[in-house]
């Protein structure tokens, strides 16, 4: 192993200093115990005066060096290590590395993660949401699986880049400050419509371009109209959409009406985790991301997207319809705010 320079030790004292027990330093700075040791005897005997000097450093990331940190990342989580030690610097009046900087944020358990990927709510569609699922809290299981769960999603051929990071402590994934907001639809691809309920899986449709109105009205019309005839006789089921402009346009409701279309009410915006079928698409994503030859273009998209739906089973189906009483809960327990599903 090589020497420690005049920075490392100096790391070791600020710790010591600050009542840190030596194997606790071992771990946190990733020096073996019997380094970590030495250097400090080195230190209390006095006889390696750079080290004294050097202490001097390290001492600053003590529990005022603490608090001074964790303002710079309540003010903005999101800048790099690098933005954080050069704040930090430009604070103290000295050069503190990067790797000091993570190994004290570290220490205060704050760590960098990637952010949940949530739509951010406004107060009315929070308490909204929390209106929603309180009137629906002793749904049974069997009244959730007479719903029909539809939406549309995008997949392209690759992957998209992932989502930047986020410094936060555990257990505060899906707190506001640390999510990322979703936009829908976003980028190229193929845009699929499709729908699932207690009863099975029902079609997956491509859209032709971008949808109008009158084209959701094709795809109900082909698609919907069969499957409420063939799975529920007309009767005992509910239709859920969301609140999409799309969705939500007067030729459709007209729609709605003249085709006697039983619609679960007051579908609360941006509520992703209370719709079964977003998991449905992450599986679905998953499996053609499994294939072992990759997507050259959109027909094969469309081919593997088409045989991996088909290969999902009831089972699969039935497990995420019994997450609603759960995913009810977590809502009305977060007050209304994003929850983890």
């Amino acid at each position: 192993m090589l020497p420690l320079n005049d920075s490392q030790r100096g790391e070791i004292i600020g710790l010591y200093k600050n009542n840190v027990p030596n194997h606790k330093i071992s771990r946190i700075l990733g020096f073996h115990r019997t380094t970590v040791s030495r250097t400090i005897k080195k230190y209390l005997d006095q006889k390696d005066f750079t080290t004294k000097n050097s202490a001097g450093r390290s001492k600053l990331i003590n529990k005022e060096g603490q608090k001074i940190l964790k303002n710079i990342v309540k003010q903005n989580n999101r800048k790099s290590a690098e933005q954080i030690k050069n704040k930090f610097n430009e604070k103290i009046g000295i050069n503190v590395s990067t790797k000091t900087i993570r190994r004290a944020l570290h220490e205060i358990n704050i760590f960098s993660r990637v952010p949940a990927a949530k739509p951010l709510l406004n107060e009315v569609q929070r308490a909204n949401r929390l209106s929603w699922c309180h009137k629906r809290k002793n749904w049974s299981v069997r009244k959730w699986k007479s719903i029909i769960w539809s939406d549309e999603s995008r997949f392209t051929i690759y992957k998209n880049d992932g989502p930047g990071r986020v410094w936060r402590t555990p257990g505060t994934r899906f707190n506001v400050e640390n999510m990322t907001p979703t936009i829908k639809f976003g980028g190229g691809g193929l845009m699929m419509w499709g729908c699932f309920s207690g009863k099975g899986l029902g079609p997956l449709v491509k859209v032709e371009g971008k949808m109008k109105s009158v084209d959701y009205i094709k795809i109900l019309e082909s698609h919907l109209l069969p499957l409420i005839d063939k799975d529920f006789d007309r009767k005992g089921y509910l239709f859920q959409d969301d609140n999409a402009p799309v969705h939500t346009a007067k030729i459709v409701e007209n729609w709605h009406t003249a085709n006697n279309i039983k619609i679960l009410p007051n579908w609360p915006s941006q509520s992703p985790d209370l719709n079964p079928i977003e998991h449905l698409w992450s599986e679905l994503e998953r499996r053609i991301r499994r294939r072992p030859k990759n997507i050259k273009n959109i027909n094969e998209l469309e081919s593997a997207l088409q045989e991996k739906w088909n290969n999902i089973t009831d089972n699969v189906l039935i497990k995420l319809i019994e997450s609603m009483p759960r995913r009810i809960k977590a809502v009305i327990e977060n007050n209304g705010w994003p929850t983890k599903y």
